[in-house]
C-alpha cells in the first residue's frame, strides 16, 4: 500500500504497527467521507427542482459547514496563526477550486443529468491524479496505468451514452468535467503534508468558498436563488431545511473533514482510488430518493470507469516512480 501511495505522508509515524493504525484509520475516514460526499448531487438536484438555483444550494451548504466547523477550528488552530499563514496559497486553492469550484460544477451537472452519470464522469478524477503526479513529480505511469486509463476512457462514452445516440446535455458534460477537475484539486491538496489540523484547512476553505460565492453572487456572476417551498422526494416531501441541514453538516462539514484526514493517511492517490465509494453511494441514494436509475450502456460504462480505474492504482503498484531528471 506504500508503493501504490509513493507517498511518505501516508506512512509518517515510525513503526509498522503505529503505520498500519494510521492506514486503517484512513480508510475508515475515506469510507465514511465518501459516502458523505454521494449524497449531496441528490440532496441538491431536490432543492433545484423545488427553485434553488445551483448558486444557491451550494452557497448554503458550504456557508452552513463553515459555521459548524468555525468553533472547532478554531480551538484545534488555538492560536497559532502562522500555520495558516504558511498554508494560505493551499487554502485558497482548495477553496476556490476544490470547494467552491467543484460543487458549483457539479450542482449544475446534475440539473439536466442524472446524479449517477454526473458522479462517474466526475470520478474519473484519479486518472487526472496519476497523470498530475506524473507530469509534477516525476511518478512515470506503468503500462497497466496507461492501460487502465485506456479502459476508463471507453467506459466514459458508454456512460456518456454516446453508442445509442441518447440526448445527452452538453452543458451537463461540460459541467460535470469541470467537476472533476476540481476533485482532483481536491485529492492533491487535501493530501498536502502539513502541520495544519484538517478541520482548520476545511473551516478556512469553506469560510472562502463561501465569501468566493457570496462576492460572484453580488455582482450577478452566478444566481444564488433560493426558495422556502417544501422540497419533493419520490412521494415524499420534507421542508426545506431538512436538505439544506443535511447538505451542509453531513455532505460538507463531515466529508470535507473526514476527506482531508483520510487523504493525510493514504496519500492522494488511495485516497482518491477509495473515494470511488462515492459512485456507488451517490448512485444509492439517487435511487432512493430521486427514482434515478442509469440505462443498461451507462451501467456497463460504469463497470468499465471503476474496472479502469482500479487497473490504474494496479499499475502503480507493478512499477516504482521514475524522478525525473535533475530532481
Amino acid at each position: 500500500m506504500d508503493t501504490l501511495t509513493h507517498d511518505s505522508s501516508a506512512v509518517a509515524g515510525g513503526g509498522g504497527s503505529v503505520g498500519e493504525r494510521a492506514r486503517v484509520a484512513g480508510l475508515w475516514f475515506a469510507v465514511l467521507s465518501a459516502a458523505s460526499f454521494g449524497l449531496s448531487g441528490s440532496l441538491a438536484s431536490g432543492l433545484m427542482g423545488a427553485g434553488w438555483s445551483a448558486g444557491g444550494a451550494v452557497l448554503s451548504r458550504v456557508g452552513l459547514a463553515a459555521l459548524v466547523l468555525l468553533v472547532p477550528a478554531w480551538i484545534a488552530l488555538d492560536g497559532r496563526w502562522r500555520l495558516l499563514r504558511a498554508q494560505l496559497p493551499v487554502v485558497v486553492g482548495y477553496g476556490v477550486f476544490a470547494v467552491a469550484g467543484a460543487q458549483f460544477a457539479y450542482f449544475n451537472a446534475v440539473r439536466t443529468m442524472d446524479v449517477g452519470v454526473a458522479l462517474l464522469i466526475e470520478y474519473t478524477a484519479p486518472v487526472a491524479v496519476v497523470v498530475w503526479m506524473w507530469l509534477r513529480h516525476g511518478h512515470r505511469p506503468a503500462r497497466r496505468t496507461v492501460t487502465g486509463a485506456a479502459v476508463a476512457a471507453v467506459g466514459l462514452v458508454l456512460v456518456l451514452d454516446l453508442v445509442s445516440g441518447a440526448d445527452l446535455s452538453a452543458a451537463g458534460v461540460a459541467w460535470a468535467l469541470v467537476a472533476m477537475v476540481g476533485a482532483a484539486v481536491y485529492f492533491v491538496l487535501s493530501a498536502a503534508e502539513s502541520e495544519l489540523p484538517p478541520i482548520v484547512l476545511a473551516a478556512a476553505g469553506l469560510v472562502l468558498a463561501a465569501t468566493a460565492l457570496l462576492l460572484a453572487g453580488l455582482v450577478g456572476a452566478i444566481s444564488l436563488a433560493s426558495s422556502t417551498a417544501a422540497v419533493r422526494y419520490g412521494d415524499s416531501t420534507v421542508p426545506f431545511w431538512v436538505p439544506v441541514a443535511g447538505l451542509g453538516v453531513v455532505t460538507a462539514a463531515v466529508a470535507y473533514v473526514s476527506g482531508i484526514a483520510a487523504s493525510r493517511r493514504l496519500g492522494p492517490r488511495l485516497a482518491s482510488f477509495v473515494g470511488l465509494l462515492e459512485v456507488l453511494a451517490g448512485l444509492l441514494f439517487a435511487w432512493a430518493l430521486l427514482g434515478q436509475l442509469p440505462g443498461p450502456w451507462q451501467f456497463l460504462g460504469g463497470a468499465l470507469v471503476l474496472l479502469g480505474v482500479v487497473v490504474v492504482k494496479a499499475g502503480e503498484v507493478v512499477e516504482p516512480p521514475t524522478a525525473r531528471p535533475g530532481a
